[in-house]
């Protein structure tokens, strides 16, 4: 049985990896974390997370959470998963984690701090949406040069990273399918008199409001023809499924920097 530990607790996304955490064979939630000072501290975990009383108070001391459990979940923003990361090194505490909007500095700086453990990150970890980045490797490899290619992403009005990481990935995969360098061919605003369209440009449009979970769509447009593959998130669930996931593939390994598409078998 794995012992895991949870950050962001008190948050939406903290509950629903807690209930996760609790209903998945072979795992149970060892501590909660949060941010000090917040209002929440010392209250039970399971019971903010509606999963009824764990017995688990919110703590804000990861340090010391960490001595009882195997694996951190982590579904923060990048400057606060560094310093967790560093918490696990120090510990020999192994990571799972979704938070978005890394860049390439800090994703280098996360494999330099967890050298030594393992650690799976993905800017998404739903099981669909990683199937549709096998599925858009795939297609771009078919349709070639003679597609256009755009993608819509669309998320609630509190995400705070933009575009998200998972339109992000979804980019680079498409781009490394045609042989083009995501960093210079992404084109993330066009406004007034901008000119045409560049064959080899992968454009990105961000949508926010209301309440919207995730939604995901890569567009290959070509002359009298469009294809798309789009992913539509229902709830966060498989979100947190897909974490716990994770935790339970990540058990055996001793060291390693990996994503989702080594969990699924997908490479």
């Amino acid at each position: 049985m794995l012992s895991i530990a949870v950050t962001g607790a008190a948050g939406r996304m903290g509950g629903r990896l807690i209930a996760a955490v609790q209903e998945s064979t072979g795992l149970r939630l060892g501590a909660a974390i949060e941010r000090p000072g917040h209002p929440a501290l010392g209250q039970d975990a399971g019971t903010l997370a509606g999963c009824g009383p764990l017995h688990i108070p919110l703590t804000d001391d990861l340090a010391a959470a960490l001595r009882h459990c195997d694996i951190l979940i982590d579904f923060t923003f990048p400057a606060v998963t560094l310093e967790n990361a560093r918490v696990c090194a120090a510990a020999g505490k192994k990571m799972v984690i979704g938070s978005t909007g890394f860049s390439p500095a800090q994703r280098d700086e996360l494999a330099t701090i967890m050298r030594d453990s393992a650690l799976v990150l993905a800017p998404n970890m739903s099981v669909g949406v990683n199937a549709c980045f096998k599925l858009l490797k795939e297609a771009a490899a078919i349709l070639g040069n003679g597609f256009d290619v755009e993608i819509v992403e669309l998320h609630h009005n509190k995400k705070k990273d933009a575009p998200s990481g998972t339109a992000v990935r979804m980019g680079e995969v498409v781009a490394e399918a045609l042989g083009r360098d995501y960093n210079q061919v992404a084109n993330y605003h066009r406004e007034g008199l901008c000119g045409e369209r560049s064959h080899e440009e992968i454009g990105m449009q961000t949508v926010r409001g209301g309440d919207i979970v995730g939604e995901h769509t890569v567009y290959f447009i070509g002359m009298g023809e469009r294809i798309e593959i789009s992913h539509r998130a229902m709830s966060r669930d498989m979100f947190a499924r897909g974490a716990a996931r994770a935790c339970l593939w990540l058990s055996d390994k001793e060291r390693g920097f990996y994503d989702m598409q080594d969990v699924l078998g997908l490479r």
